[in-house]
């Protein structure tokens, strides 16, 4: 079983159910179910096959949910991108996962145009219309790509709606999830069939997911926590997701509203925007019977604020992309307790052990470790990096944890030096490299620190060799980095601490920040 099989298994027992919302239009598991298979079948016409690589840098749409399930019943494995992430970004994924089609914006074909002689596995493009006033329409027969594109629906109208694709083996890979590594360069998870299967079933029978859920998935799609927790697991137990393009305070009260919404999930960032928001109406989100919150540690006072406020559980819950992700949620049938990730989610084992890799004594920090069915088949072309962090079964996820004699897990610090700006990861060294490429810099270290707003923000300190203003270089790194990775703020120093080994002591600069 895979999740596109499952859907189609939904659409013969739940035909008229609507699949999803968008934009005021409903979309039932028949009708997707037929869009898939079109998709799945037109690529196979294009010269797609099994096993062949598609990237969807796509936001939240229908065309991701079909983009996704159909290349996954095609036998492809599909890529997603962060559609925001700069050119050198985008070229580095596309070219090291070897990806054959792109499905992309429309309006990200100049981008792809400009492109097109440094990806040369590309074969074809296909976009998706996006409304856009007159002026702005693009002319795609002046591009030189253009004999490389077709256009979504074109693709769509010529697929054949009964095509169920080719006999998929669970252990094949389903999907390769880019998650940036400590050497500055994205890594590819590559998570099976089964990986993927199986930690959005468990997950959707975890939090007792159902067919009367209405599950708001404004989360982008293209990052783990969404596609597992607000679109897999819906579409799992036939429930209905609610697609929002793009995170609103006042959108989401709306549209919790309108559609009598019961699931909502977010990162902290989202639950202090909707509690802060002044005109927020308690009786708007009266439908929601639980809110979900992960990828980031959400504070225990906001936490305890929303819930009072909206009168809604809020249960944390942890994960990785390495791990499909979830491993971890607070239970629904006991007190959920704050500032814990919870307990083991059902088929899944989560361990704190020590150096040895030894289980420690309850209390005792250590790193957490996790095995089951979700976890990765290995990182894509890194047979070192995938040996170190799968050993004996057991993912090393690399976050300290403690456990309680509950069972609940508590994180307690990062073990690599990663930055969550609203939810999303940003590690130094990849920030560190853009600034070490700038030929005034002599030295850099790139540290999270507290923002009111996002949880962390990024901040560099660098050390110069000639002048250069903090505007110049904050330039610079906007030409090379997405947004959220983007410093808040540039320190100049003379020289950065360092240990006696000439290595540069990033905890010892968060300590003086803290410590202001």
């Amino acid at each position: 079983m895979n999740i596109s099989s499952k859907l189609h298994e939904n659409a013969k027992r739940l035909p008229d159910k609507p699949a999803y919302y968008f934009q005021d239009a409903a979309c039932t598991y028949r009708e997707l179910d037929g869009a898939v298979s079109k998709f799945a079948s037109a690529l196979l016409d294009m010269g797609v096959k099994k096993g062949d690589h598609i990237a969807l840098l796509l936001g939240n749409s229908p065309h991701f949910v079909i983009g996704l399930y159909g290349a996954i019943r095609a036998g492809a494995t599909v890529i997603p991108i962060n559609p925001i992430y700069t050119p050198d970004e985008i070229g580095y994924i596309i070219n090291n996962g070897d990806v054959k089609v792109v499905v992309a914006l429309d309006l990200l074909i100049p981008l792809f145009e400009k492109m097109e002689d440094h990806l040369p596995k590309v074969e074809q493009l296909i976009f998706c219309e996006t409304p856009k006033e007159k002026e702005q329409e693009l002319d795609v027969t002046k591009l030189s790509i253009f004999p490389k594109m077709k256009s979504f629906t074109t693709v769509l109208a010529s697929g054949n709606p009964l095509y169920q694709g080719p006999t998929i083996n669970d252990e094949e890979v389903a999907v390769i999830l880019y998650t940036s590594g400590t050497t500055g360069k994205p890594k590819g998870a590559m998570l099976t069939h089964k990986n993927i299967f199986s930690n959005a079933q468990d997950t959707a029978n975890y939090l007792k997911i159902a067919e009367e859920d209405r599950v708001i998935a404004t989360l982008p799609m293209f990052h783990v926590f969404c596609l597992t927790v607000a679109l897999n697991a819906p579409l799992m137990n036939g429930g209905t997701i609610i697609i929002v393009p793009r995170f609103s305070p006042g959108d989401i009260f709306a549209i919790t509203k309108k559609y009598e919404a019961t699931v909502f999930a977010g990162v902290p960032t989202m639950y202090n925007f909707l509690l802060q928001y002044p005109e927020a109406n308690v009786v708007d989100l009266q439908s929601l019977r639980l809110c979900i919150s992960g990828g980031a540690s959400m504070p225990v006072a906001l936490l305890k604020s929303f819930e009072q406020k909206f009168n809604v559980l809020v249960s944390e819950g942890y994960g990785l992309s390495e791990a499909a992700p979830v491993t971890c949620f607070n239970p629904l049938d006991r007190p959920r307790k704050a500032g814990s990730i919870g307990m083991s989610i059902v088929n899944v084992e989560n361990k704190v052990v020590d150096e040895l890799g030894e289980e420690v004594p309850i209390g005792q920090v250590g790193e957490l470790i996790v095995r089951g069915p979700n976890v990765m088949k290995g990182y894509y072309k890194l047979p070192e990096e995938t040996a170190h962090t799968l050993r004996d079964g057991w993912l090393y996820t690399g976050d300290l944890a403690k456990m309680d004699d509950e069972g609940y897990f508590y994180i307690v610090d990062r073990k690599k030096d990663m930055i969550i700006v609203g939810g999303y990861n940003v590690y130094p060294r990849e920030v560190e490299e853009v600034l070490y490429s700038h030929p005034a810099v002599v030295e850099v270290a790139v540290i999270g620190v507290p923002d009111m707003n996002f949880g962390e923000a990024v901040k560099s300190y660098v050390v110069t060799k000639e002048n250069v203003t903090e505007q110049e270089l904050l330039a610079y790194c906007q030409e090379h980095l997405a947004k959220y990775k983007l410093p808040s703020s540039i320190e100049f120093l003379e020289e950065l601490p360092k240990n006696t080994t000439g290595k540069i002591l990033r905890r010892a600069l968060k300590d003086q920040v803290l410590s202001k």
